[in-house]
């Protein structure tokens, strides 16, 4: 009995070296693009501008909700403020368009229908108050977090592409979803997570 304990145990490396080798060479395997597909970086930065487009202009469209279910007062003034940026920041990627010489053009953005979609579901799932507060909290910093995100890989694309007129946009609209980011964090730190409580 004791010689046939290795010899499990030398099957079970060996069948586990098998499923591992098929794992991987999946995990290897390209994934065919489409015929639209980006070619240069130039392309991946133009359609990246057309997804933070929608995305600006759909959240745009949210806000307004998010703070009308809002009831701290430091809260509804932020998503006030920042709803107004937005729409600021809509006309600076209308420029980024214009500079590039291209027509401004929307495409969905998935990421940021998914966090939208969250964010409703959280007001749906939460009583007035500050647990709802607490929540649209969460959920304005996640859309925060994204778009820190995308203007900085835009920014960085812009300043490869030597788009001098974009680059300039792009810092200014990241500086913006950094500082909204930083209000929100003081507004749920001044007592509002501890009432939720």
């Amino acid at each position: 009995m004791e010689t046939k304990t290795p010899a499990k145990k030398t099957a079970s490396k060996t069948t586990a070296s098998k499923t591992a080798a098929k794992t991987s060479s999946k995990s290897t395997a390209k994934t065919p693009a489409k015929k639209s597909a980006a070619k240069e970086l130039k392309d991946l930065f133009e359609d990246s501008l057309k997804d933070i487009y929608w995305a600006e202009k759909a959240l745009v469209k949210a806000l307004p909700t998010m703070m009308k279910n809002a009831t701290d007062e430091k809260l509804k003034t932020s998503i006030e403020n920042h709803l107004a940026e937005t729409e600021n920041q809509v006309t600076r990627l209308e420029e980024c368009f214009k500079a590039l010489g291209k027509k401004a053009q929307a495409k969905k953005c998935d990421a940021m229908q998914g966090l939208l979609d969250e964010a409703k579901s959280i007001i749906e799932e939460t009583e007035p108050g500050t647990v709802r507060d607490a929540g649209i909290i969460a959920a304005a910093q996640k859309v925060e977090h994204y778009e820190i995100a995308t203007y900085g890989t835009l920014a960085a694309f812009a300043k490869v592409l030597q788009e001098e007129d974009c680059l300039k946009y792009l810092l200014e609209t990241l500086d913006e979803e950094k500082k909204c980011d930083e209000l929100l964090t003081k507004v749920a730190d001044t007592n509002l997570n501890s009432k939720a409580m």
